[in-house]
């Protein structure tokens, strides 16, 4: 099962991946929205090997997920692989320079179900698929606009 989104930022290409592999503002964002994230790795900047576990509910059941950068090359793409209660999923952020100030900002995720009863949850997200895709969207647009605002900031 796969989900993408697409949103256009009025921000240089350089910049925008320094915002969007700031993995402390989105370690922060999570604990703001109830999940438990711990921090696996001891690297002192961005890059492959960054780990986290995180502790989630999702409709109404706990979750547990390991997430880790797999690939990073500065400044078009991050890649992670998240194992999730025998879900594997792969996420993928790439950015795009369509001029000196504006990039495009792709998102793919990939879901695989490993388990009898991932299955059934995945099976659950297909018939959903419409309104998390829309939920994406809305996620995807909003991060969009703080990258704008915070480059607007510092410019």
């Amino acid at each position: 099962m796969e989900f993408t989104s697409r949103e256009d930022i009025d921000v240089p290409i350089e910049q925008a991946f320094e915002m969007i592999s700031d993995f402390e503002q989105f370690e922060r964002a999570a604990l703001r929205r109830g999940a438990e994230v711990s921090r696996m790795d001891d690297l002192s900047r961005p890059g492959v090997g960054a780990r986290w576990d995180v502790g989630f509910t999702f409709r109404g059941k706990a979750r547990a997920m390991q997430l880790e950068v797999t690939n990073f090359e500065r400044p078009n793409e991050i890649q992670l692989k998240a194992v999730a209660q025998g879900i594997n999923a792969d996420i993928k952020f790439e950015l795009v320079a369509l001029s000196r100030s504006r990039t495009r900002l792709n998102v793919w995720s990939g879901l695989k179900a490993n388990t009898l009863s991932a299955r059934l949850l995945v099976q659950s997200l297909k018939l959903a698929r419409g309104t998390l895709t829309n939920r994406l969207d809305k996620r995807i647009t909003a991060l969009g606009r703080d990258m704008e605002d915070r480059y607007s900031k510092m410019a």
